[in-house]
């Protein structure tokens, strides 16, 4: 018994080493309950877990074979889980995460009597109802809502769906393409980078503390049944009015699909319960700064290597350009080569970007590109406080920058982005230079399950970031703005 009223229950949550998950397993281990977690670690990590809980690996699809005992209440919190970046993944993953998973745990809970609270997506109710739509990720949300009541009519399972609303606090993912975008601006700004914003900036979120999302898990896991127990914070800010709180500088970025510019919470049947937020966003963020007072900020700059550059190239150079536009407030110094006769050493081509171009106007001048183009890179580097290095494709740009960061004491994120590049084969001549470069990567952006399959064998695992994988936080954004550009070039 806990607390000398309550019953110990047997309570499984999927997604349980997750930020959400994690916290909610502290919560019930400490009031007595029995509590298994399984998760396939795709965003959750060892880090969380809690002591006294079991952990158990493997995907919601095999709940059957992973959990034989029958639990009391299911926490289903283990599904993809970002809007924009479900535009860049594979669809088939995010319906294998999302829809055959959770109908696995639909199946689960009926077969065993089994209440399930089912973590819905707030973005169904956003724009007046049309966000349900706007994203792969969204859709899928939504269509599992949907099944999840129609198991209550059809089979009389007891459920129940809350709504998160940009869970923050202590624990959340601040790196990677899936990090929360409080958890982004903390990074940032421990860092000293400028914060990025999505336009046009007024699209208002809504913010709940951590320990305000798990209080309404509990009471709606206790006593909650039916649909809409949103668990969120009514008072919403502008993305740009959450920026702003930090202080600190702000670089726009292009808008995206799949962007809601509005929502509304639907709080009233969790507050029925006796539920209510209790932490400010606001004192949050302050004492966060204040905590992390004295950071010395970086330039608006990032160092680019290309070993062709306009007017010369390819798909790979076209979005390089595309992004430099996109972007004025960043200053871009581009490194490449001449590669044909006519060109300046140094050029100011646009307000943000200076183009620092090696040899004497041939194709042979790649050759040139690793040796003085990292050259250059060591002398602008003692110049300019970067926020990281992109190398546009693994190619003699890739080596340049491997080697102008080696000797540096405290090196600069490395980028590199692949667009289409065939990787060679391990026996061509190319194939050594190329893994020098990619295993001195902190991130290889690839574009495809194949190329990232190809590029595993010479870069380390970690260093991938196809879905889920960290890296520096403004060069992530960078990143998936080149990416979406790409994609009209190829």
């Amino acid at each position: 018994m806990s607390n000398g009223t309550k019953k110990t229950k047997l309570i499984l949550v999927t997604g349980g080493a997750g930020f959400v998950g994690s916290r909610l397993i502290e919560r019930l281990v400490k009031d007595g309950h029995r509590v298994v977690s399984l998760d396939n670690y795709f965003t959750g990590i060892r880090d969380n877990h809690v002591p006294g809980a079991e952990y158990r690996e493997g995907h919601t699809r095999d709940i059957e074979k992973h959990v034989p005992e029958h639990p009391d209440l299911v926490y289903h919190f283990g599904e993809y889980a970002r809007v924009e970046k479900s535009f860049e993944d594979p669809i088939h993953f995010i319906w294998d995460l999302n829809i055959a998973g959770t109908f696995a745990v639909l199946e689960f809970c009926r077969k065993r009597g089994a209440k399930l609270v089912y973590a819905g997506s707030s973005t169904k109710f956003a724009d007046d109802g049309a966000g349900k739509s706007q994203s792969p990720y969204a859709w899928s949300k939504s269509a599992n809502t949907e099944l999840v009541r129609n198991y209550g009519e059809w089979f009389k399972l007891p459920y129940a769906i809350t709504y998160f609303y940009n869970v923050y606090g202590e624990g959340e993912i601040a790196g990677g393409p899936y990090a929360t975008v409080v958890g982004i601006f903390k990074e940032k700004y421990k860092r000293g980078h400028p914060l990025t914003v999505v336009s046009p900036g007024t699209q208002l979120r809504n913010f709940t503390h951590i320990d305000d999302t798990v209080d309404g898990l509990l009471v709606v896991g206790e006593r909650g049944q039916g649909d809409e127990f949103g668990i969120g914070n009514e008072r919403a800010y502008s993305v740009l009015e959450l920026a702003r709180l930090f202080g600190a500088e702000v670089v726009m970025l292009p808008e995206r699909r799949g962007n809601r510019m509005s929502g509304s919470v639907i709080s009233e049947k969790t507050r029925a319960l006796g539920w209510e937020p209790k932490r400010s966003l606001e004192s949050h963020i302050r004492e966060f700064v204040e905590l992390h007072k004295g950071v010395v900020p970086t330039e608006k700059r990032v160092l680019v290597f290309s070993t062709t550059f306009a007017p010369i190239g390819g798909a790979a150079e076209h979005a390089l350009g595309d992004v430099i536009e996109a972007m004025p407030d960043v200053h871009f110094d581009v490194i490449t080569t001449k590669f044909a006769p006519g060109l300046a050493d140094v050029e100011q081509l646009l307000p943000n970007v200076t183009v620092y171009r090696v040899g004497v106007g041939r194709p042979s001048d790649k050759y040139l590109l690793p040796y003085r183009g990292a050259r250059i890179a060591r002398e602008l580097i003692r110049q300019h406080r970067y926020i990281f290095i992109w190398s546009v494709l693994a190619s003699y740009g890739a080596l340049a920058a491997a080697l102008a960061r080696r000797s540096q004491h405290k090196p600069l994120p490395l980028l590199v982005t692949l667009a289409d590049q065939q990787i060679p084969g391990v026996l061509s001549l190319r194939y050594v230079p190329l893994r020098f470069a990619l295993r001195r990567a902190d991130q290889v952006s690839t574009t495809s399950e194949r190329q990232e399959r190809d590029v595993s064998r010479a870069a380390p695992r970690s260093a991938v970031t196809l879905s889920n994988r960290s890296g520096d936080p403004f060069a992530n954004q960078l990143r998936f703005l080149y990416n979406a550009i790409l994609k009209k070039y190829q």
